[in-house]
């Protein structure tokens, strides 16, 4: 339970960080660039759940090769961007739904949702796992 509340409580940070920058882009720089938007805000708010769930949640079970363990990290988080962003677009271009909240329900929170879900395995079983681990 306490590795799932801190697993919760960084992720809570990289969502602020991930929907401010997007609603941020989307009011300024990228109003009509919904999908690169989505992709900068989640680029942001992984460095910032790379370091929380590194240094914080999954402390005890971090792999000692940090460059190995960031790749997996990359890739477990390419996923959920893929699932946030795929929902973003069937919303926004395939279902018509182009308002700014449709787009925050669509990316922010079915899409969070289910990325979140995705990572949060991702991160246990593959990412944040010990050699001992993977052995037996």
């Amino acid at each position: 339970m306490p590795q799932l509340a801190s697993f919760g409580g960084v992720g809570l940070i990289a969502f602020v960080v991930d929907v401010g920058g997007y609603n941020l882009l989307r009011a300024t720089a990228m109003p009509d660039q919904v999908i690169w938007a989505k992709v900068i805000s989640v680029t942001i708010a992984t460095g910032v759940a790379w370091l929380g769930h590194r240094y914080v949640t999954f402390r005890r079970t971090r792999r000692p090769a940090v460059v190995k363990e960031l790749l997996l990290f990359l890739l477990a988080n390419g996923g959920g961007l893929l699932i946030a962003s795929g929902c973003l677009f069937l919303s926004h271009y395939v279902f018509g739904f182009t308002s700014a909240l449709a787009d925050n329900i669509a990316g922010n929170v079915v899409g969070l949702l289910l990325g979140t879900l995705f990572r949060y395995f991702t991160y246990r079983f593959l990412v944040f796992r010990t050699p001992q681990e993977a052995t037996s």
